[in-house]
């Protein structure tokens, strides 16, 4: 497979630089996952199409607030997105400047912060020198890591909408975008629906914006993220598998998350259906894939080429959602983290 097998033109215009006014006023797509027509509906219609017994996955990792500007001794402007706290004051982070930053190079950042980068690379270790009140400073100073693609600073309305309702475990830095659309008014009716629902924790990295720059799908190498499957939630599962309902993903973070941890279940014997507990998942789910939990998917629209509409092409198909996704635009959808929802089922 070749990364151009999974482009789609999409004019400016149709990318949501702004999220709904409110979270339930996202349309919502619903493309049965095997054959006919995609219907156009709202995401508040989402109860309709659940039934009781089903049991939705949610990712509860909380976007952190890591994008923080600096600047080098000699004045040069310096960006930081720190992606993955390894203890104390170091993180692993992205680091960007006009010109390459050598190891050992201090960051000045506001109110007297520094910060000193550790070996050349993609990514960097930073070290904080005072990690003393580091977690609320770094709440203060820091911008909450929207999208690049969105073609605007942070403001003060993306720590609100830029976070799902029930994020609960920081570490992301990038949400766990389809679950932007629920509200805690939506989540209440679909429990009372007799949906139920369960959690894991998967932190979104920034690699998830990452393209596909091999000339061969199956050369890509997707980036390791930190996750947590609780033995509940597994249980949860294994339970909705035997009486007959199904597992509905609520984003590609939690089917990559369930996916993997079956295969690791697998690969290590003794019969269990998932392994429970931490890991770091590198699931790389293209078309071919064989889905062992997952059987509906709540997910946004993903921008053409990347490994995440790859994972919707192996869900449902590569020509249908491509044709679903050229309905959507043909219909005005809005598309993207701040977009608009397709419910595969």
């Amino acid at each position: 497979m070749r990364p151009e097998d999974f482009d789609y033109a999409l004019p400016p215009e149709a990318i949501a630089r702004y999220p709904a006014p409110e979270r339930e006023g996202a349309r919502l797509l619903v493309l049965p996952k095997k054959d006919g027509p995609p219907a156009h509906r709202a995401i508040r219609d989402l109860p309709r199409f659940l039934r009781p017994g089903d049991l939705l996955v949610l990712n509860d990792t909380r976007v952190m607030p890591w994008r923080l500007m600096g600047k080098r001794a000699s004045g040069g402007k310096v960006e930081v997105l720190l992606i993955e706290r390894e203890g104390g004051g170091v993180f692993r982070a992205l680091v960007s400047a006009n010109r390459p930053l050598p190891e050992g190079e201090r960051i000045l950042l506001p109110d007297g912060r520094e910060a000193v980068l550790g070996p050349q690379g993609r990514e960097r270790r930073l070290a904080f020198a005072e990690p003393g009140g580091l977690e609320a400073w770094i709440g203060e100073r820091g911008e909450t890591p929207i999208p690049p693609y969105l073609g605007r600073p942070a403001e003060p309305l993306d720590r609100e909408r830029y976070q799902t309702v029930y994020a609960r475990v920081p570490g992301a830095a990038a949400a766990p975008t389809a679950g932007l659309h629920l509200s805690e008014g939506l989540l209440a009716e679909l429990e009372a629906a007799g949906v139920e629902r369960a959690a894991l924790t998967l932190h979104v990295g920034p690699g998830t914006f990452r393209p596909v720059k091999a000339a061969r799908v199956e050369d890509h190498e997707i980036e390791e993220e930190a996750c947590c499957l609780p033995a509940g939630t597994a249980r949860r599962i294994g339970e909705t598998r035997e009486r007959g309902g199904r597992v509905v993903a609520v984003g590609t973070t939690v089917v990559r998350t369930l996916e993997w941890a079956a295969m690791e279940a697998e690969r290590e014997g003794g019969g269990a259906l998932l392994r429970e507990g931490a890991g770091r998942a590198a699931l790389f789910i293209r078309p071919g894939h064989r889905f062992r939990i997952v059987d509906a998917l709540l997910t946004n629209f993903h921008l053409p080429r990347s490994t995440l509409l790859m994972l919707v092409c192996a869900f449902a198909g590569r020509e249908r959602v491509l044709a679903a996704y050229e309905a959507a635009r043909e219909a005005g959808y809005r598309f993207y983290s701040y977009g608009d929802a397709m419910l595969i089922a």
